[in-house]
């Protein structure tokens, strides 16, 4: 196959899955990791797609741009490891937590599956899947109804309203970007309704954010900064978004990839 071939085969399965993977390519079309990358090199400077660390997704997010999970996921993994491995410890044994739906959340539910006595509420569909699947047996998972998202997330007035009785210890929420004017923010509408009545169930606000997700604006806020009682994120957030955070936020937690600790 020629590149310009390949390059279009590969540009094809980016937009039907919304993202993929350096290594799922190189097997799919029997060529090295390096030929890959300069393939998705190519398309990247054609504005075709993005790069991201270990595969390409969309090129263009626009405000109510919701990528798939699947392409969120090779996005920014090592950060968003060791954001869920901070988050982790934030979990006591027998507390009833929620986890939002997002990549992010989803890293710290595998982290979670040897908690004992834990009860779970999510509106994520992998994260209730990571938990069914590898969690203890006296775990609860409690998984809400509603209309499914391009992220794998349940929404709309069912998953609102399967929240609306329940209080939790904790949540952490997943956003798609934080702004100083719009707060915490997410593409989809019915989205942010779910995710402001998980904020009202909750005794406290975790929120699990990597650098890139400092000045996106989806089309809907969920809350405003000062609602979050806890903001992780990774090292390389930028000086200027870290003193308004700082400023903003109950606490800022920056932690350091491939490392155990935070700054």
């Amino acid at each position: 196959m020629l590149a310009r071939q390949r390059q279009a085969a590969i540009l094809e399965r980016v937009r039907a899955a919304g993202g993929a993977r350096v290594t799922e390519l190189a097997g799919e079309f029997g060529v090295s990791d390096m030929t890959i990358r300069r393939d998705l090199e190519a398309l990247h400077e054609r504005g075709l797609l993005a790069k991201v660390h270990g595969g390409a997704t969309l090129a263009g997010p626009g405000s109510t741009d919701e990528p798939g999970f699947r392409a969120k996921s090779v996005r920014q993994s090592a950060e968003k490891a060791a954001i869920a491995g901070h988050a982790a410890r934030l979990v006591r044994p027998g507390a009833a937590i929620a986890l939002s739906a997002g990549t992010t959340t989803a890293e710290l539910a595998r982290r979670l599956v040897e908690v004992p006595g834990l009860t779970v509420v999510t509106n994520s569909l992998p994260v209730a899947e990571i938990l069914h699947v590898g969690g203890r047996p006296d775990q609860t998972v409690v998984l809400t109804g509603g209309v499914r998202t391009p992220s794998d997330a349940l929404v709309g007035p069912l998953a609102v309203a399967a929240l609306g009785t329940l209080h939790l210890d904790l949540l952490f929420l997943g956003v798609h970007g934080i702004s100083e004017r719009a707060g915490f923010t997410t593409p989809n509408l019915m989205e942010a309704d779910t995710n402001r009545a998980l904020v009202a169930a909750a005794d406290r606000l975790v929120v699990l954010a990597d650098h890139t997700k400092w000045g996106t604006v989806g089309i809907s806020s969920i809350v405003g900064l000062d609602a979050a009682d806890v903001l992780v994120t990774d090292d390389r957030l930028a000086a200027d978004a870290r003193r308004v955070l700082e400023d903003r936020v109950g606490e800022l937690v920056v932690v350091v990839p491939g490392t155990e600790r935070a700054e």
